[in-house]
């Protein structure tokens, strides 16, 4: 293998030589915005209900300018109830519900309150606030874990009453005393 002299007087850039054929330069090919992927797209979400178990229609559109993309998203929104499509989605969720053999569930639809305390958010279930016998002025907070169940103060540090724990076998919460 040879390699270049760095002393001959040829600079690199120069011309190749006669012998080295030299590559043609070729237009790249001009792509037109219709031929392109669409850069605007439109997502609807038709629901029929305030529920997660509601059924749902997310269909999308696309175009190559927002005029275009628009007016596509009210065709579609107008075939769809025209073609009858909306309707004959809710009777096949109507139909998928009444075949579901599963358990319990969510009958009533929708999510349950929330509560938030101290950022955390806390189940508005029939839990405990007060005990019988508590002469807590601040309010408890009832804490769940897999081994134990407590009741504590919402007090700020310092002032806090005495956290009240469940007892495994009654179901009741008492202080530890």
């Amino acid at each position: 293998m040879s390699y270049p002299d760095p002393f001959d007087e040829r600079s690199p850039w120069d011309e190749p030589p006669p012998d080295t054929p030299t590559p043609t330069k070729e237009d790249p090919p001009v792509t037109s915005a219709v031929n392109g992927p669409a850069p605007f797209e439109i997502g609807f979400t038709l629901k029929a209900g305030n529920g997660f178990d509601a059924e749902w229609i997310t269909p999308r559109v696309s175009g190559h300018d927002a005029a275009e993309t628009a007016q596509r998203g009210a065709e579609l929104l107008t075939a769809l109830k025209s073609e009858g499509l909306i309707d004959l989605n809710s009777k096949a969720a109507d139909y998928t519900r009444s075949q579901y053999k599963g358990g319990g569930g969510n009958p009533g639809g929708g999510t349950a309150p929330k509560r938030f305390n101290n950022g955390r958010v806390e189940s508005t279930e029939a839990a405990p606030t007060s005990v019988a016998g508590d002469n807590c002025s601040h309010g408890r907070s009832l804490v769940k874990k897999p081994t134990w169940s407590a009741m504590f103060c919402d007090g700020p540090d310092g002032d806090k009453c005495e956290p009240l724990w469940q007892d495994k076998k009654t179901g009741q919460f008492k202080a530890n005393k």
